[in-house]
């Protein structure tokens, strides 16, 4: 990645955050892919570019539910020592917001953790659901379902909504469900017209002024989870217009998921890439190759 002679803030696994003056944010998003909690070697080529691209789009076809942090992905806008052409299409200059200390996850299928949860207690967050679910069957209706952020190196805890009103208070934790379930509404909606099903999402909501904004990543193949509609069966597993190849790869070995990670073969770092990609160009009807950085 391109040097930037900006402060620099913070480092995630795909995302590096630069003090960009002005009460504002300079976030890069990189081609860095984890599985299982360990960045891996390999880049998986336009990733970066896809959810930039992708976070864009919603952002502004969703900014009649919520404002938004976003200022502009233009290069052009960004201040000195940003600017450099390898960074197109991958970064977002961004108002600076205080972000809620809570996950707003949004669940309108039965997957992941919350089937794990589900086959041992017949709950979800701690709420009793009907007993006769299959695996990713769709829920009666879409469902809010917070967690913790965990501290680099663990794991998001879920919790109640009751859990979330002690850490943010009444008024905001019901504002943020609110919000969060018309956004899944909303994306869902466009994304099943297209021929996908987003299963679940992670939101993330901060305060700019004391005014509730959308920020981060919005309904992205690393926020998300999307499947095609075509191969979705209750009582299976669909595949996922993500990281799906490598995961695959990695069960297939014998690895124990710490550092350092096995090195990915090359047709799974492009089985991969294309994944992110026709996710992109089938929720927005754009080609990638005419967002900036191709």
């Amino acid at each position: 990645m391109t040097e930037i002679s900006l402060p620099h803030l913070s480092s995630g696994k795909v995302r590096d955050i630069y003090d960009a003056g002005d009460d504002r944010l300079l976030m890069v998003t990189s081609d860095r892919l984890s599985a299982f909690d360990v960045v891996l070697a390999e880049p998986i080529p336009d990733k970066g570019r896809v959810l930039t691209a992708m976070s864009a789009f919603w952002f502004q076809h969703l900014a009649d539910v919520v404002p938004n942090h976003l200022i502009s992905t233009d290069l052009a806008d960004l201040p000195d020592g940003a600017r450099d052409r390898s960074l197109a299409g991958r970064v977002m200059l961004c108002r600076r917001a205080e972000m809620l200390p809570i996950e707003c996850i949004v669940r309108g299928y039965i997957t992941g953790s919350a089937w794990k949860e589900y086959r041992a207690s017949g709950t979800m967050n701690g709420a009793p659901l009907p007993g006769d679910l299959l695996e990713s069957a769709a829920l009666p209706e879409p469902v809010f379902t917070p967690s913790t952020k965990a501290e680099v190196g663990d794991h998001d805890v879920n919790i109640s909504f009751d859990d979330a009103v002690d850490l943010i208070g009444r008024d905001l934790a019901e504002r943020a469900r609110h919000v969060s379930l018309e956004l899944y509404r909303r994306g869902a909606e466009w994304a099943a017209a297209r021929g996908i099903v987003i299963a679940d999402t992670k939101f993330e909501l901060g305060l700019i002024d004391g005014e509730l904004v959308l920020g981060d990543e919005v309904l992205t193949p690393d926020s998300s989870r999307f499947w095609p509609a075509d191969s979705w069966r209750p009582g299976t597993t669909p595949p996922s217009f993500d990281k799906q190849p490598v995961r695959d790869h990695l069960e297939t070995l014998d690895w124990d998921k710490t550092p350092p990670p096995p090195a990915l073969p090359p047709e799974v770092v492009a089985a991969t890439a294309a994944r992110y990609r026709e996710a992109y160009e089938r929720i927005t009807g754009r080609s990638l190759a005419d967002w900036p950085g191709a």
